[in-house]
């Protein structure tokens, strides 16, 4: 995983009890927390505004498993909520060689 956004990850709730919303913030939350001071791994984040998130990632040589895992972790969650909130949730995947 290299970089990551969201955008408009809510609408299946009210504002402050959206459970999409709440979702995807708290995986890329973890995401951005496990990543944040780890060795051979840099990170950018952030959040302009509400209902957008993104973080990118580079990484040396001995930041590329964790890396890797981290974005599993990420990808699987969003996933996941996707398949459950397919009105309110789609995911993009997209892979550069």
């Amino acid at each position: 995983m290299r970089a990551c956004k969201a955008d408009g990850h809510a609408g299946a709730g009210k504002t402050g009890s959206d459970i999409v919303c709440a979702a995807v913030s708290v995986l890329f939350r973890t995401a951005i927390s496990v990543l944040s001071d780890r060795d051979g791994i840099t990170i950018r984040y952030g959040a302009p505004e509400k209902g957008r998130l993104w973080l990118e990632a580079d990484y040396m040589a001995e930041g590329k498993d964790f890396l890797s895992a981290a974005g599993v972790f990420l990808i699987e969650g969003l996933k996941s909520v996707a398949q459950e909130y397919p009105k309110n949730c789609k995911i993009s995947i997209l892979r550069r060689n």
